[in-house]
C-alpha cells in the first residue's frame, strides 16, 4: 500500500518487509496465533507497516529480517535490562556453555545465584528457580493456600496465563468454572476495593506493586496491614519491577516487604530465568508439602547470565540511571505534547518503565485510542524507531538516541494532530491498527461487596 497522502507528504518512506511478511505467512499455516508471546505478535503492532521478525540485536538497535535498522524501546518486552549483546553476560553464558548446560546433579550456581538474590532483595528469606514469570507466581498462589489453608485469591493487575489469574479475563476457555470463582480482582490504589473483597477465606492478595501509576501514600503499607489482619499473605508481582525500580525491587523502593515477591524478566538480561522469594516459614512448605519442581529449574547458562546481570546492576547502580532518563524522557514528551496542544497524549510511569497513552478528549474526541497508538507506531517506524507504546529503558539507551526518538515523536504527533484535524486517521493509517489484548480491560470478575468485608478506615 502507497504510503503517501495529500495531507501527510512525510519522509523517509515506510521500510520494506517482504521477507518479514514471508515468514509470517508461513507462521500462519503451522503456528496457531502465529506467535510464541502475544506482545511480539503482529496484533500488537501495525500489520503490513511493521516489522514481524528480528533477526540481531546490539545495545540497543535491533535489525529485522529484512535487513532494516531500528533503534528498541521494547527490548524483548522488558528482559534486556543491559541491552542486546552485553559482553559481561555474553562472556558468563559462554563460558558456562563450554562446561555445559544442564546437569544430572545440581549446580554451584544454584547456590551462588541464591545468595545473590538473597543479598538484594528484601525479605528473600529463601529463594527458588523456574523459567517463566507464570510459574513463580502460580507457585506463590499456591503456597499461599497452603499456608493459609484458604482457596480465595484477589489479584491486581497481569499474572500469566495459568488458570487461577487468566480465568479472570474473557479469554477464560477451557477453566472450569469453579477455579474462576475462586480468584476476583479489585482496583490499584482503591484500599476499599481490598477490604471488601477479603474474607475469612481468602488466602492471599497479589498484585504488581506499580505499573504506570505510582501508589498513593499509604496504598502499599495499607495492603500489608489489611492482609495481616485477615491473614491473608501479601504477594508481590515483580516481573516488571524487579531488578528496575531498585536493585531490590518494589519493595526495596517502597519500604514495603511482601511475604512473597516473584520476579523474572531482568534478572537475566534475555535468558529465561524466574524467582520466587519470601518469608522463610511459608517457602519451606517447598520442601515436602507443595510440590515445585522442574527439570530446567537449575539450568545453568540462564543461571550464568543471571550472575553476571546482578552484578553488572548492582555495580553500576543501572536502576538510577534508567531512573533519570526515563524521567526526563516522559518530561519532554509531556513538554512536546503540551507544545503542540495534544494534552490528550501523556508518558506515564517510572523512569526505567515508562507508557504512552491516549484519550478520546479535545481534538481527539471520539478518536480510538488504539487507532491513534497505531498511528503513532507507524510514524516512528518511519524513523528507525521501534516502539509498541513503552519505553523499557536498558543501560544500553544512549542520551542520543532519546533525542533521536524525541525528534521522531515530534514528527509522529504532527501528523496524528493533522489526521485528527482533518478527520483522516483512517487515510494516514497504511495498515491494520493495533489490537486490544482482552474485550474489557477493566470491571471484569470484581468480587462483589461482602458484609464480612474489612474496611480500610478501622
Amino acid at each position: 500500500m502507497a504510503d503517501r497522502h495529500p495531507l501527510f507528504p512525510t519522509e523517509p518512506s515506510l521500510p520494506v518487509i517482504a521477507r518479514s511478511n514471508a515468514l509470517w505467512e508461513r507462521a500462519t499455516r503451522l503456528i496457531p496465533a502465529g506467535t510464541q508471546t502475544l506482545a511480539k505478535g503482529p496484533s500488537q503492532h501495525v500489520d503490513g507497516v511493521a516489522p514481524k521478525y528480528l533477526v540481531r540485536g546490539e545495545g540497543a538497535r535491533v535489525w529485522d529480517a529484512d535487513g532494516n535498522s531500528y533503534v528498541d524501546f521494547t527490548m524483548g518486552v522488558g528482559p534486556l535490562v543491559l541491552g542486546y549483546a552485553h559482553k559481561a553476560v555474553d562472556d558468563a553464558i559462554k563460558a558456562q556453555l563450554a562446561s555445559g548446560i544442564t546437569f544430572s546433579l545440581m549446580h554451584p550456581l544454584e547456590v551462588e545465584v541464591a545468595e545473590q538474590i538473597a543479598a538484594l532483595v528484601p525479605g528473600a528469606e529463601r529463594v527458588r528457580f523456574s523459567k517463566t514469570g507464570c510459574d513463580v507466581t502460580t507457585a506463590a498462589v499456591r503456597l499461599a493456600r497452603a499456608y493459609t489453608g484458604r482457596s480465595k485469591v484477589l489479584c491486581c493487575g497481569y499474572h500469566g496465563w495459568h488458570d487461577w489469574y487468566i480465568a479472570t479475563t474473557d479469554r477464560n476457555a477451557g477453566i472450569p468454572e469453579a477455579v474462576g470463582a475462586l480468584t476476583h480482582t479489585f482496583a490499584y490504589n482503591d484500599l476499599d476495593s481490598v477490604a471488601e473483597g477479603l474474607d475469612a477465606d481468602t488466602a492471599c492478595v497479589i498484585l504488581e506493586a506499580t505499573v504506570f501509576e505510582a501508589p498513593k501514600p499509604g496504598f502499599l503499607e495499607g495492603l500489608r496491614t489489611l492482609c495481616d489482619r485477615a491473614g491473608a499473605l501479601l504477594i508481590f508481582d515483580e516481573m516488571w519491577t524487579g531488578f528496575r525500580l531498585s536493585t531490590g525491587g518494589a519493595q526495596a523502593r517502597f519500604g514495603v516487604t511482601a511475604d512473597l515477591a516473584c520476579f523474572s524478566k531482568a534478572v537475566a538480561n534475555g535468558m529465561p530465568l524466574s524467582v520466587l522469594t519470601g518469608r522463610a516459614e511459608v517457602m519451606d512448605l517447598l520442601h515436602r508439602d507443595v510440590f515445585f519442581f522442574t527439570t530446567f529449574g537449575g539450568e545453568a547458562l540462564s543461571l550464568a547470565a543471571a550472575q553476571a546481570t546482578l552484578s553488572v546492576l548492582t555495580r553500576e547502580d543501572v536502576p538510577s540511571r534508567l531512573d533519570r532518563l526515563g524521567k526526563q524522557l516522559a518530561e519532554r514528551y509531556n513538554a512536546l505534547a503540551d507544545a503542540l496542544d495534544l494534552p490528550f497524549t501523556r508518558c506515564t510511569g517510572f523512569g526505567a518503565r515508562t507508557l504512552v497513552s491516549f484519550a478520546s478528549t479535545g481534538l481527539a474526541e471520539g478518536a480510538p485510542p488504539l487507532v491513534m497508538k497505531s498511528l503513532v507506531q507507524q510514524e516512528l517506524i518511519r524513523h528507525g524507531i521501534l516502539w509498541s507504546g513503552f519505553h523499557n529503558l536498558s543501560a544500553a539507551h544512549t542520551e542520543a538516541q532519546l533525542d533521536q526518538l524525541l525528534e521522531a515523536y515530534a514528527q509522529a504527533l504532527t501528523v496524528l494532530r493533522t489526521a485528527l484535524a482533518h478527520k483522516a486517521l483512517d487515510q494516514a493509517l497504511h495498515g491494520e491498527p493495533v489490537a486490544p489484548v482482552f474485550r474489557k480491560t477493566s470491571g471484569f470478575h470484581t468480587k462483589p461487596k461482602s458484609p464480612s468485608g474489612l474496611s480500610a478506615k478501622e
